[in-house]
């Protein structure tokens, strides 16, 4: 797993190093990786769907436990066929739609390539803060893609508001994660699912990780980004509709729904969040003109499908959400692909300016009809099985079964209201509107979405194949009806309802204009998308209001808020959770006192000085009191290096300062009584948090090690010990760096001197005297 990850990275950066070269063709290169990745899960998924997860960890620092945990089980095997296997056929698909792309193809190969190692990371992820990385890697991507180099106002504009909105609920999905993680006692997410816990904590816990799911797959009320990212080119829109980035969010409520449904409030806030999404989404479906538009809303309506069916804890419910799960992957990534070649061919995807595309594109339109299929949930079609799998899940005794079957049905009636819009608006002959010249598409422009429009199909005439799959996850709930997948089982009531869905959904499309009419004659409500988009506009505003009034470029200012919220934030907190040290004393012997007193001295001087070479001077000195200190003590070893780089330091300093104005200008008067404070502030917390942790200090094995040595070196010094021989290297190491340090800095100051003549204050002498003075002295 570990290697097929690397490859990603790798093969993005070999892509879009040979996009300048090879133009869309660097595409084939980059899809080796999830076409490799794709056919390692599928030879690792007997061994996983017959219970034996495979498991690699990406070891940083074993004996701190800093390792990335890997784990292949049953949903990420289902996720990672998705995320694989489209990005292959995305890639491909790639190729001819940026045929004719020069600027920017470099940026697009690369991060699509990225972005699909990124997907495959967050499933195969077994620890909170690896998942949230690579969550937000694909944030990151998505921004970079659908901003598509900020070619124009709109996708710059879409890219912000998706940015924002998935980011900012980024936040509450980490503090969510770090919660569910504290309360549980592990950052493995498999023991946490396996052993949930419960409480307080973990309610706040799942409803901040619920919001961050929520605003990455499009839910009420974050939905608005979805629609908006349409301006980004076909095959992005592609990936990140069926298989990426959206399926992040869905893949988290399905990753926790096993341990975590029974936990309040998850199994309300989920029911009641997927079905409101499910009909918005559908209703807003059959408003739309644009093709790319419509089925994004109706994926808008999908994802909340997915989040009830995933979410709502129970087996069958489970089973049908993994199918749809993969009917989804299947069909909108083939209708996406088919819309970006009527665009690219005829020049529009506005269905009022289509007319006879089926007639003149033949072939285009059977595969677009094949994903229609499943995306009604017509049968042989995988979209059947996973629809008649829900619908039977929720006629299973249940709480609150009755109102979300409800939602489902009239969902899923406008499912196939706008799956027939979409049929009739790409390709129907219609009255009025003149043919557009187009061209054929060529048969390896069609022929990834074909390929997948098959696999729907393929797949739902194997339905026993594809509940061995589904099982994978769905058996990780608790035994309860025991479901399978089938093409036929009977007349039962799911059955007839999924007939009154059809029929439903016919009526809705016959009856498209007369809704029109009605929605148009509808109050006006809040536009959702204008609202976001406002939202947006004002943070960035705010932003940069606050960035103009804070970063003014004055680097005291920026010193003293750092130091303060040091101070404030771990001060405060060491002070009330540890307090002070017991047993403090003001000294060992009454040297050290002499010592500290003139330390505070020369400490005041500092401050008190305005003359910047004697400041120097005196902050020199209080350096030499230190090494006093170490040498009362009893370290002589110390109190020499601290002489040294003292020493050192000051010519440093004397060398620079030297060029700049003699006086320190002196800071208004309230000014320098905020450093003072904010100075004796940083001093007190210094003392509290060194004082606190030597009396709380735990033996090292090295250091228990560097003791038992002692005796037999030679000596009792152990910091001795450690320079001179136990860290001889490291010390030789660390002189050296000094000395190299040392030698520039000199040479610079002399370069620096013969260029520009002695420092300010010298007498100089222009070269042709100084070369007449040589002259008569030589004479």
């Amino acid at each position: 797993m570990v290697v097929l990850l690397a490859a990603h990275v790798v093969l993005a950066a070999v892509a879009a190093g040979s996009a300048h070269r090879f133009g869309s063709r660097a595409l084939v290169v980059g899809a080796v990786a999830p076409a490799a990745s794709f056919a390692w899960l599928v030879t690792a998924a007997s061994d996983v769907l017959a219970g034996r997860p495979r498991e690699e960890a990406l070891s940083w620092a074993p004996a701190l436990g800093l390792e990335v945990p890997l784990r292949l089980d049953g949903l990420s095997l289902l996720l990672g066929l998705v995320v694989t296997g489209v990005g292959t056929l995305v890639l491909l698909y790639g190729v001819h739609y940026f045929a004719d792309r020069r600027d920017g193809m470099a940026r697009t190969a690369g991060v699509l390539v990225f972005f699909a190692g990124a997907m495959l990371a967050l499933v195969l992820a077994d620890n909170v803060l690896a998942l949230y990385v690579a969550w937000e890697l694909t944030t990151v991507c998505s921004f970079l893609l659908i901003g598509d180099g900020g070619r124009d106002r709109g996708s710059r504009s879409a890219a912000t508001r998706a940015l924002l909105v998935t980011t900012g609920a980024g936040f509450a999905l980490l503090l969510g994660l770090l919660l569910l993680a504290d309360a549980a006692g592990t950052y493995r997410l498999s023991a946490i699912v396996a052993a949930p816990p419960t409480g307080a904590q973990a309610a706040t816990a799942l409803v901040l990780v619920l919001v961050g799911a929520f605003a990455k797959s499009a839910q009420v009320p974050f939905h608005p980004w979805l629609p908006a990212a349409m301006v980004a080119p076909t095959p992005v829109s592609a990936y990140l509709h069926a298989a990426a980035m959206v399926k992040a969010g869905v893949y988290l409520v399905a990753r926790l729904a096993p341990g975590l449904a029974e936990v309040l409030p998850w199994r309300p806030v989920v029911l009641a969040v997927g079905v409101a999404t499910m009909l918005l989404g559908g209703w807003r479906a059959l408003a739309q003109t644009d093709l790319k538009r419509l089925l994004a809303y109706g994926t808008i309506a999908q994802l909340g499908f997915l989040v009830v069916l995933l979410g709502a804890g129970t087996r069958t419910a489970a089973l049908a959400g993994a199918t749809m799960l993969l009917a989804h992957a299947a069909f909108k990534a083939t209708l996406f692909c088919v819309v970006g070649v009527i665009d690219h061919e005829a020049g529009t995807r506005d269905l009022r300016e289509l007319s006879g595309v089926g007639r003149r594109a033949p072939s285009l339109a059977v595969v677009a009809g094949l994903a229609c299929l499943s995306m009604a949930g017509l049968p042989p079609t995988l979209g059947y099985l996973g629809k008649e799998a829900a619908l039977e899940a929720f006629l299973e005794p249940g709480a609150g079964h009755g109102w979300v079957l409800a939602g489902v049905v009239a969902g899923s009636v406008l499912t196939v209201a706008y799956t027939l819009r979409f049929l009739w608006g790409a390709f129907a002959d219609r009255p009025g509107v003149d043919d557009r010249p187009e061209h054929r598409p060529p048969p390896s422009f069609v022929a990834p979405a074909a390929v997948l429009a098959a696999a729907g199909v393929v797949a739902g005439l194997l339905p026993s194949a594809v509940d061995t799959l589904a099982a994978g996850y769905a058996d990780g709930y608790a035994a309860g009806v025991e479901y399978h997948l089938a093409l036929w089982h009977g007349a039962t009531p799911s059955f007839w309802l999924s007939v009154l869905t059809l029929a439903g959904g016919v009526v809705v499309h016959v009856l498209r204009d007369r809704l029109a009419a009605a929605r148009r004659a509808l109050p006006a409500v809040p536009d959702a998308e204008r609202a976001q988009d406002r939202l947006a506009r004002a943070l960035l505003t705010g932003a940069g209001a606050f960035t103009r009034r804070t970063q003014v470029g004055s680097l005291p200012g920026y010193l003293v808020v750092v130091l303060l919220a040091v101070c404030v934030g771990p001060g405060g907190v060491l002070l009330v959770a540890v307090g002070l040290p017991d047993r403090l004393r003001a000294w060992d012997v009454p040297a050290q006192a002499v010592v500290g007193a003139a330390v505070v001295v020369c400490a005041a001087g500092v401050v008190r000085i305005r003359h910047r070479i004697t400041a120097v001077l005196v902050l020199s000195a209080l350096g030499f009191c230190v090494a006093l200190l170490f040498l009362v003590h009893g370290a002589p070893d110390l109190a020499l290096t601290q002489l040294l780089v003292e020493t050192l330091t000051l010519l440093v300093f004397v060398l620079v300062i030297r060029r700049m104005p003699a006086q320190v200008r002196r800071p208004p008067r309230p000014l320098s009584g905020l450093r003072a404070a904010v100075a004796l502030l940083v001093g007190a917390f210094a003392a509290l948090a060194t004082l606190t942790i030597s009396a709380r200090r735990v033996p090292s094995r090295s250091t228990e090690g560097y003791f038992a040595q002692a005796p037999g070196e030679g000596g009792p010094n152990v910091v001795n010990l450690v320079i001179s021989e136990f860290r001889a290297l490291d010390t030789l190491g660390e002189v050296t760096v000094v000395a190299l340090a040392a030698t520039g800095v000199a040479s610079l100051v002399l370069v620096t001197s013969r260029l520009r003549g002695t420092p300010r204050g010298g007498r100089t002498r222009p070269a042709a005297a100084e070369r007449e003075a040589e002259q008569e002295e030589a004479s």
